[in-house]
């Protein structure tokens, strides 16, 4: 018996001896969609050493402690994943991987999503890439920039193939989503509300989107937030803005949490602009998901935001060279103008959606969802401007350096609003899929109830020589601009929509798409019904790897809050829907290029549009005539290139051209003559008239006419140290006309010149988890820290984004621009765990 415990003993010291020895790696391996792997081979690198994982996808691998090693995970038709390990003697490390299919294999070139191809005006985006674009924004919409253009750093709203901002939808997990609409300009903008931390997947179309999508002309931003399967977090501060998220699993993988905290000052961006004073903007934002796996059929999910930008002002002084519309004064002008007031903003808005979702089988989906929006929005401004033009002193010596010299004229410009908006939207939907094999039907229906409350105050004054503009003989005081609204709205909406996408042949080398919509509103009691179609065609005998595709339907707009406000803030109760014809053709081509993988992308589009709602664009903000008083079209082609221009950093180049006009109903003036046949104007007609003739406008470029836009995001790093990597993003846009308000004569009078931006980031890996799992280390836990310095407006050019309009007493307009950001400098710190 003293042998056996003997032998025991021993047995037992040498086991302990070898554990102490030892580490253990454990964990599980699932697909992209959740699943587990089983059969998945976990092999240590360099090594004949190896295990598989169960049918639940888990594994349990001792390895050797203190040396650095390598597993392998692979299994067929899944894309290999490799993980760096370094423990301590007796350590446990558990992993979570994921893999990645591999559909097909095209010579040098993987194509893993072919349903991204064969939709028209689609574009997947790299949500990550949000965080590392140099962009004052750090958004997605600073991505969607980069293939449609933009004139405006300061907004989140874009543009797209000559619409406007209010003809673009965006989408939230099937949750519709909206923004504040009393904003100016794109410094008193707070936060998107999609978070680039939140997100999972981003799909944009520019145009032919399918009959699922809404009513709306121009675009759709369908978002996809993540569902965790592991616990984790992120957080970045700098010097614009600072966020915060968390997300894991709990009650074993059937809950997860997402949530997302956001905070951002705008203050050292605006202070720096021409105009100077206080700038006080802060905006923050606090939004969730919460799913929870009800059973393997059912699952539940709530989204929730809410998010509060307050803006205020206390302008100082600006000084500016006006261009002037008279022949009196051939040469620009410099003006100095003095501010006295403020402006105080406060926009809110809170967003909650309850969903569930039933699968009823692998082939049948079920989902139905309810949400409630609120926005309530105030703008309180009450600003002076006196100003005083002339010559401005250049010698540097002279006791008047800077100031206006030969003053030709001076005034006082008054802008006073006191406006409240507020919005409520209760929505109830239900969507279903169904897969019957070469057939996949997709159907929905939804009822909403708008609530909109409005209340607009506001006039301009402006005064010119102690006369007050427009001048009246009797001397009687009159304002320049008066708008003024009480409105109580409330719409209920019907919409619904059918598809179908049929595969052609086993093959499946020709897919067809085809759907309806339907949309009935009680405001404006129009039914409108909507079919499009969509096919894409690849040649599977070609060696070159290229889609067809093209898409042609009708896409109608009914009008919300902004189309039924005319300029005198009077609501047009009998607007109707803007519609449109729309047709897109193009190609997709996959290739190798320096034997990495690459693609090409090319689409025509032209829109037909009738009943068109006429408006101006001033900075962001959009000003309707409130009828349906024009017709219009667009018509462009675009290209764009994916590639990896430097091994393993994707880089993306786009260029577009366009052209968009509308002619818009009874715009014609009158052209007064003299005897001699000579043009007179119509102030001194009563005397020297001798005859007149009138004249149509015809067509004119629209506020969005915009001939070239180009975008280009790079990347590269050291050829020394991966870890240190510059990232490029340059914009753009050629000239855009700029109407002046109110005038039939000159609406395409002046001109925003060309919009052209470069800024540029440096990143460097402070720390990397793989070098870091010592147990003494602080940092153990954490996956990477990153830093980047970015540099925004790079070659500092002056943009403008609007105008300032003021006159003399002789009725002299001179445009004074407002000029966007400078040159900033903007430092941050990015740590995910």
């Amino acid at each position: 018996m003293r042998k056996v415990a003997t032998i025991i003993i021993c047995c037992l010291i040498c086991l302990s001896l070898f554990a102490q020895k030892n580490a253990t790696v454990s964990g599980r391996v699932l697909n992209e969609d959740n699943k587990p792997v089983a059969g998945t081979s976990v092999q240590m690198l360099n090594s004949n050493k190896g295990i598989a994982t169960n049918d639940s996808g888990y594994f349990v691998i001792q390895v050797e402690a203190g040396r650095p090693f390598a597993l392998v995970f692979s299994f067929s038709g899944y894309q290999p994943v490799q993980k760096n390990f370094l423990l301590n003697k007796g350590e446990e490390e558990k992993v979570m991987v994921t893999l990645k299919r591999v559909v097909s294999q095209l010579k040098e070139v993987t194509v893993t999503n072919s349903t991204a191809r064969e939709q028209t005006g689609l574009i997947n985006v790299d949500p990550s890439r949000a965080l590392v674009n140099p962009s004052p924004l750090n958004n997605i919409e600073s991505l969607i920039k980069i293939f449609v253009g933009s004139n405006n750093e300061l907004t989140s709203q874009y543009s797209v193939r000559g619409g406007n901002y209010d003809e673009n939808l965006v989408y939230v997990n099937d949750f519709e989503v909206f923004r504040p609409y009393l904003v100016r300009s794109g410094q008193q903008e707070g936060l998107s509300f999609i978070n680039p931390d939140l997100t999972s997947g981003v799909k944009f179309y520019n145009g032919g989107y399918q009959a699922k999508y809404g009513d709306k002309m121009s675009s759709v931003l369908d978002i996809t937030y993540k569902k965790p399967t592991k616990n984790g977090g992120s957080a970045y501060v700098g010097l614009l803005e600072q966020g915060l998220h968390l997300e894991g699993v709990a009650h074993k993988q059937k809950v997860t949490y997402l949530i997302g905290v956001r905070n951002r000052s705008n203050k050292n961006l605006l202070s720096s602009q021409s105009t100077q004073g206080n700038y006080i903007p802060s905006s923050a934002d606090v939004q969730g998901l919460l799913t929870w796996q009800v059973s393997n059929h059912l699952r539940l999910e709530a989204l929730g935001n809410y998010s509060q930008t307050r803006f205020t002002l206390y302008p100082e002084e600006n000084k500016l060279s006006a261009s002037s519309f008279s022949p009196l004064y051939p040469q620009n002008l410099e003006v100095n103008i003095d501010f006295a007031g403020r402006e105080k903003d406060k926009y809110s808005t809170g967003f909650v959606g309850l969903s569930a979702i039933h699968e009823v089988n692998k082939n049948l989906r079920l989902k139905w969802m309810l949400s409630y929006f609120e926005d309530n929005e105030r703008e309180n401004v009450d600003i002076t401007s006196l100003y005083i033009f002339g010559e401005r002193e250049m010698d540097e010596n002279s006791s008047s350096f800077d100031n206006i010299i030969n003053p030709l004229g001076k005034g006082v410009y008054q802008n006073f609003s006191r406006n409240q908006l507020y919005i409520r939207l209760l929505n109830a939907q239900h969507k279903g899929s169904l897969d019957a094999g070469k057939h996949y039907l997709q159907w929905g229906n939804s009822v909403e109830q708008q609530t909109i409350r409005d209340h607009i105050n506001e006039w301009r004054y402006n005064d010119s020589a102690g006369y007050s503009l427009p001048y009246t003989p009797d001397g009687n005081l009159e304002l320049s601009d008066v708008v003024k609204s009480n409105a109580a709205i409330n719409i209920t909406r019907f919409s619904g929509y059918l598809q179908d996408n049929i595969r052609f042949k086993d093959s499946a080398s020709f897919v067809l798409q085809a759907g309806v919509r339907y949309n009935y509103n009680t405001f404006t009691k129009e039914l409108l019904i909507s079919p499009r179609i969509g096919f894409s065609f690849k040649p599977v005998r070609w060696e070159k790897d290229i889609v067809f595709k093209g898409s042609a339907g009708i896409y109608d707009q009914p009008p919300f809050y902004r189309e039924l406000r005319r300029y005198d803030g009077s609501i047009n109760t009998s607007l109707k829907a803007q519609k449109s014809w729309q047709a897109v053709t193009g190609m997709d081509y996959s290739f190798a290029l320096f034997d990495r993988p690459a693609r090409f992308t090319t689409e025509a589009y032209y829109k037909y549009m009738t009943d068109v709602d006429p408006y101006d664009i001033d900075n962001v903000r959009i000003r309707y005539f409130g009828a349906n008083s024009a017709t219009a079209y667009a018509y462009g082609i675009e290209g764009r290139f994916f590639g990896e221009v430097v091994k393993g950093a994707e880089s993306w180049l786009s260029l577009g051209f366009m052209r968009t006009r509308e002619n818009i109903d009874n715009d014609t003036y009158t052209t007064y003559y003299n005897k001699a046949g000579e043009t007179i104007t119509s102030a001194s007609k009563d005397k020297v008239v001798a005859d007149s003739s009138v004249n149509d406008i015809g067509w004119l470029r629209r506020p969005t006419d915009k001939l070239i836009t180009f975008g280009m995001f790079f990347q590269d790093y050291l050829s020394t140290n991966k870890n240190i990597k510059v990232y490029l993003n340059a914009l753009y846009g050629s000239n855009l006309p700029y109407n002046i308000p109110g005038s039939t004569r000159y609406r395409n009078a002046l001109e925003i010149p060309s919009y052209i931006r470069v800024d540029i980031g440096f990143s460097a890996l402070l720390l990397d988890a793989e070098k870091q799992r010592r147990s003494h280390s602080p940092f153990r836990s954490f996956k990477n820290i990153w830093a980047s310095l970015e540099v925004f407006n790079l070659i500092d050019h002056p943009n403008t984004i609007s105008y300032l309009l003021i006159k003399d007493f002789q009725s002299n307009t001179f445009a004074l621009p407002n000029r966007l950001t400078p040159r900033l400098v903007n430092f941050k710190i990015v740590a995910n765990w």
